[in-house]
């Protein structure tokens, strides 16, 4: 198998599963902060700027 060859297969891998693959990656990420269980996370993450440095974890 020549270089060029490889170069092709791969690019065609890229081109269809890759992209495929790229874009349940992203959609999984952007449902991620959605889930049920996640609640007490983010409401800490988005209280986080207002805690004081000199307060107990």
């Amino acid at each position: 198998m020549n270089p060029h060859s490889t170069y092709e297969a791969l690019r065609h891998l890229a081109d269809s599963w890759g992209l495929i693959a790229m874009f349940f990656v992203f959609a999984f990420l952007c449902a991620w902060p959605f889930r049920p269980g996640a609640k007490h996370s983010n409401d800490e993450a988005a209280n986080l700027i207002f805690k004081d440095e000199t307060d107990g974890e």
